[in-house]
């Protein structure tokens, strides 16, 4: 399918549409702010944004107008904001499609394809590759040094969610929210005991580290060797 970037600040509906969307087949980046979700776009490239309105650092119309003119991303505006005038303010802004919430996850699939197929955006391939790690989100596979690695559907996703953002500390709070889908709950130690089971399939220990490195008090980076 595509990379997607979603641009939504509300933790609720943007953990639902990434889990809907994944599981769509869909390789999901999120954002929760305007400033950030214009880095992500700019930096990772994605094939399509979903992005809300009302997000807390800048008005998504204003962030749309920033977008196009460095990028031709397509763009799908997420909104609960109805009425034609606002449709007509964020299409002419540049957006190339307008939904209003609430809506199925399957009508949001539905508007992916349909404006990747008006656009011919063809979809680019969401494999990651760092150093010898190759992991592909289509077909959830992933391979160290050519063999593959025997990982459950959490250790999966661990992986994915660290190896797209390589080079970068992310914390375990944000992995609590975007891989185990726990806004409001769960703790350090579901994260510790999946990242212990993902080194050991890796090859590595956390004293000798290789691709996972944990950088104290703060998160865990993943790195090429």
């Amino acid at each position: 399918m595509a990379s997607l970037l979603l641009i939504e600040d509300d933790v609720t509906i943007r953990t639902a549409l990434v889990r809907a969307l994944r599981g769509k087949g869909h390789a999901v980046a999120a954002a929760s702010s305007a400033l950030d979700g214009l880095r992500m776009a700019l930096d990772d490239r994605p094939d399509l944004v979903v992005l809300d309105l009302g997000l807390p650092d800048l008005d998504g119309a204003e962030l749309l107008r920033m977008l196009r003119a460095v990028s031709a991303v397509p763009v799908i505006v997420a909104t609960a904001r109805d009425g034609d005038a606002e449709s007509v303010r964020v299409l002419d802004a540049g957006a190339d499609d307008y939904l209003v919430k609430p809506f199925t996850a399957a009508q949001l699939d539905a508007r992916v394809r349909a404006v990747l197929r008006r656009t011919g955006s063809a979809p680019g391939d969401p494999t990651v590759t760092v150093g010898g790690l190759r992991v592909d989100p289509r077909g959830r596979e992933a391979l160290l040094d050519g063999r593959t690695l025997d990982l459950t559907p959490r250790e999966f996703d661990l992986l994915l969610y660290l190896a797209s953002r390589a080079g970068q500390v992310v914390t375990k709070r944000e992995l609590l929210i975007e891989v185990w889908q726990l806004p409001y709950g769960g703790t350090d130690k579901t994260v510790d005991v999946h990242l212990s089971w993902l080194r050991r399939k890796l090859g590595e220990t956390a004293q000798e580290p290789r691709y996972l490195h944990t950088m104290r008090g703060v998160g865990v980076k993943l790195v090429s060797p």
